[in-house]
């Protein structure tokens, strides 16, 4: 599996060893959401991700929800190049493609025909699907759905979403209909409280979860913390996981590549 992960150049911000890392879902994008609201402050969230060890990152503004009829397609390619332009002149190494957080809403495909809403990357392969916290929607519909269009689905999050943790079958189900588990890598190290720490970590573990993101919004309170993520996932399941689900399929989704599967905990063990 190392062997599919190709190793970056040092990065001229700050080194952290050779692992380089895409964010499949960020808010970094200044005035659309409640990531940053200004330039400034977004260039200050960029180079926290670049000193993280970021090389490219998938800007995932909130779409649909409470931010219905705002934040579409256009507007964010257009916030995406003006971001890109800031940052080669301030020097920060790093790379943003556009995306969207998409809320559930049975228009999503419709939106997605009319160029509405965006796929992770801009790629037509992926989208991030962001569902409600404390209660459970079976999406399986939309998922087949949005599989006839040839797109896969990504849950944001999905360790705060409280219900999922009492219903295996479903999420079962949901991966079996070309859907994808996203955990946040603040929850893995607790910044979110120990609950939250428990069930990211049993999502990772029993193999359910393909993709670890940051979720950051700012340089504060909501911040990368890709790193201590990484540290703490080789440390507990092995380095090999950890370059999968924090390295290897973030750089998949933003390739278009297939991800790839997740070995459960003990088979991994029983292959060393």
């Amino acid at each position: 599996m190392n062997g599919n992960i190709i190793e970056a150049e040092d990065n001229p911000l700050k080194s952290y060893g050779r692992q380089r890392f895409t964010d499949i879902h960020c808010h970094c994008l200044p005035g659309l959401d409640d990531g940053p609201d200004t330039m400034a402050h977004a260039v200050g969230l960029c180079r926290m991700l670049a000193e993280e060890g970021f090389t490219t990152v998938v800007a995932t503004p909130h779409q649909l929800g409470r931010y219905d009829d705002s934040n579409e397609a256009a507007m964010v390619r257009e916030s995406v190049d003006g971001l890109n332009k800031t940052l080669i002149n301030s020097g920060i190494p790093i790379s943003i493609v556009p995306g969207g957080e998409v809320r559930v809403d049975e228009r999503i495909c419709r939106l997605l025909e009319s160029d509405r809403i965006l796929t992770l990357a801009d790629g037509g392969k992926y989208l991030l699907l962001e569902l409600p916290y404390q209660v459970l929607i079976d999406i399986e519909p939309l998922l087949i759905e949005l599989a006839s269009m040839g797109i896969q689905s990504v849950i944001s999050h999905a360790e705060l979403i409280t219900p999922l943790a009492s219903r295996p079958e479903m999420v079962r189900k949901w991966l079996e209909c070309s859907n994808h588990l996203q955990i946040t890598a603040a929850s893995l190290v607790g910044d979110l409280g120990p609950e939250v720490k428990k069930a990211a970590l049993n999502f990772i573990e029993s193999g359910r979860a393909a993709l670890v993101a940051t979720d950051s919004h700012n340089t504060k309170l909501r911040r990368p913390r890709m790193r201590a993520a990484y540290e703490l996932i080789s440390t507990r399941f092995g380095e090999d996981l950890a370059n999968l689900v924090c390295i290897e399929n973030p750089s998949r989704i933003v390739n278009g590549q297939n991800i790839l599967s997740v070995p459960l905990y003990e088979q991994q063990k029983e292959n060393q």
